[in-house]
């Protein structure tokens, strides 16, 4: 019982603002909670290292410790991977201060020493249990703020909504609107915690962010300064959402991948009022159909030929293609891939989805419209695309990913013909290692770029190459500008495709960084009080059209 109540309280810490309050209290009492051999956390460690392990590694690692891109981390193992206990305290230290070649980074100078001390013992004890959270839960969070009646007809200023650039601020809880015209600031506003990523509706009118604390926000752009008009809880952690962009249904319904309790949602995309919820427990993709509780929902996207989403269940290696027809009882039908599912894309047609089987090394394609697995593609180490990005030249129309675990970029023949659905092209970034999280381009560019946020070199995570899309031959390493301290991570280009937008985080001089397509120089950079650790950038008019 007090370990649900701990979670409990982790969970309301970790979503400081979501009732406009925050709860700074302390345990009235410093109990010891949690005991293993040799080790013990009384309830205030047990909720802080709660804290630091949900922002930090349940992405990887999984809610309840389980594993998934990286290991389990449970104290006994879990039959493949190392139990904490055996790595003891000094094992833990070295993998947390000094990360992996794999893609973990290195928590040392992030975390404190004592953070990292805490964090030795916690990964020793077992994890706090999830409680349920279901439809009921979810109607009980949600907020309708502004409702459609009251909400403009048209916009209520001249500025180019198309060329409007959302941007995460993820330690900060906050989204920024910038003007990607004038390169103003429009307004910052608070979302959820760890904001993972933005979508907009098939209109390109409403922006939506999710938080890892599982928390939507919508946001109109249509007002003067643009504002939160509704916003709802969806699960205690979570990662993406998608709306429907099929003719007919354009802004009728949005989907939600829940982590923890792992499930789909659908709401009501014009107000966020929820509607269903669909457990993804399961069997596994695998031959030993190993029943997977905790079947995290990892990317969504949305079909522009068919009234559906795909949804990829991380754990088990299903994609679940979601029919949105009936959003009150969705038709869900399950391809077997492989394990286990992170980030993907379409291809150029938009007719098969590539999503990246990342602990398999592999990239599994799928035919949206027939239903139906293509290709299960072996690629390199972790692959991590993000949502990859499409170019194409005298090897064919490619899909590209970059890898965590390795220096390599791969290029898949996505067009009929000789070598479709194979890797028809690698090639090596700048220096040793892996921990590339996005590639870009855009069909007007003839540029590729590629970031390293997570190489331990810090030569390399705060630089970005680009290759010429022609020749997939480097065409120069752009270093951080002067007076920009941090790592470098994901691009995103403006409508018009001749500016890639960069973030640099993790640093003392945190900003965002436009660079112009063409001669590859600085064009301007974004800093100030309110620039606090950009990550993710993306344009209302490219996120729409699913331009990558």
């Amino acid at each position: 019982m007090k370990r649900f109540k701990i979670y409990l309280l982790v969970l309301l810490v970790a979503s400081v603002n979501f009732y406009g309050c925050k709860t700074d209290k302390k345990p009235a009492e410093d109990k010891t909670l949690a005991k293993a051999e040799g080790i013990s956390l009384t309830d205030a460690e047990m909720e802080h290292g709660s804290q630091i392990f949900f922002d930090k590694c349940a992405g990887c690692h999984g809610s309840s410790r389980k594993g998934a891109t990286g290991p389990s981390l449970l104290p006994d193992g879990n039959g493949k991977d190392p139990a904490t206990k055996a790595l003891g305290t000094a094992g833990l230290r070295a993998f947390i201060e000094n990360g992996t070649p794999g893609g973990m980074p290195e928590w040392k100078g992030i975390l404190s020493d004592s953070d990292i001390e805490l964090m030795t013992r916690f990964l020793q004890v077992d994890p706090p249990v999830v409680p349920p959270f279901g439809l009921k839960e979810m109607k009980e969070t949600w907020k309708l703020i502004v409702p459609v009646a009251d909400r403009p007809t048209k916009p209520e200023h001249n500025r180019n909504i198309n060329n409007y650039f959302g941007v995460i601020m993820r330690d900060a809880g906050k989204v920024a609107i910038i003007d990607g015209d004038t390169k103003e600031k429009l307004v910052v506003l608070k979302t959820g915690f760890a904001v993972h990523i933005l979508r907009t509706s098939a209109s390109g009118r409403y922006i939506y962010s999710v938080g890892r604390d599982g928390r939507i926000t919508m946001i109109d752009t249509y007002t003067k300064v643009p504002q939160i008009v509704a916003e709802v809880r969806g699960a205690f952690d979570s990662r993406s959402v998608e709306v429907s962009k099929y003719k007919g249904y354009e802004d009728k319904y949005l989907v939600f991948g829940g982590y923890s309790p792992s499930h789909i949602a659908i709401m009501d995309a014009q107000t966020l009022e929820p509607l269903s919820v669909t457990p993804t427990a399961g069997n596994a993709c695998d031959g030993d159909k190993e029943f997977i509780e905790e079947a995290r929902v990892a990317s969504i996207v949305a079909s522009h030929t068919d009234p559906v989403w795909i949804c990829n269940v991380k754990e088990r290696g299903m994609v679940d293609i979601v029919d949105y027809t009936d959003p009150v009882h969705p038709k869900i039908e399950e391809i077997p891939t492989a394990r286990f599912l992170h980030d993907g894309g379409w291809d150029a047609t938009g007719h098969y989805f590539l999503v990246a089987a990342n602990a398999s090394n592999k990239i599994v394609v799928i035919d949206v419209p027939n239903k139906k697995l293509v290709k299960i593609i072996e690629t390199g180490i972790k692959p991590h695309p993000g949502r990859g990005t499409n170019i194409k030249n005298k090897w064919g129309s490619l899909w590209v990913t970059s890898h965590l675990g390795e220096n390599k970029l791969s290029f898949i023949k996505t067009d009929k013909g000789p070598g479709q659905w194979t890797v028809v092209k690698e090639v090596k970034a700048t220096g040793d290692g892996g921990g590339a999280l996005f590639v870009k381009s855009h069909p007007k560019s003839k540029h590729l770029w590629v970031d390293r946020t997570l190489n331990p070199d810090a030569a390399l995570n705060s630089s970005v190459d680009v290759f010429d899309v022609a020749t997939l031959e480097l065409v120069k390493t752009l270093k951080a500008p002067e007076g920009v301290v941090g790592r470098a991570v994901h691009f995103e280009y403006n409508q018009k495709g001749d500016e890639v937008w960069v973030s640099y985080f993790m640093g003392e001089k945190s900003a965002i960084v436009i660079y112009d397509d063409k001669t590859l120089k600085v064009k301007q950079i974004i800093q100030g009080d309110w620039v606090e650790n950009p990550t993710g950038k993306f344009n209302v008019y490219n996120t729409t059209h699913d331009i990558y």
